[in-house]
């Protein structure tokens, strides 16, 4: 069964409460979205330990229930 976008969304802010989190479903199918994190929490961090907090947070549903993520990690302006 297909994630919704707005349990994506939770899921990162729950594990990340500052960051700025924007979900886009690139399909249409509730399969294939694109998500940019914006936290404090990735500063000095390299992108893969980045894109490693994020995954983290959906606690293992990439491949399952969430099939394809794009995804884009930024630390603040």
């Amino acid at each position: 069964m297909p994630m919704d976008a707005g349990a994506i969304e939770g899921m990162i802010r729950a594990a990340l409460p500052d960051a700025v989190v924007e979900i886009t479903d690139l399909a249409g199918d509730g399969d294939h979205y694109a998500a940019r994190v914006v936290s404090e929490a990735f500063r000095g961090l390299p992108r893969v330990r980045q894109h490693q907090m994020v995954y983290a947070a959906l606690g293992g549903r990439m491949g399952g229930e969430l099939h394809a993520l794009q995804l884009t990690t930024e630390v603040p302006a």
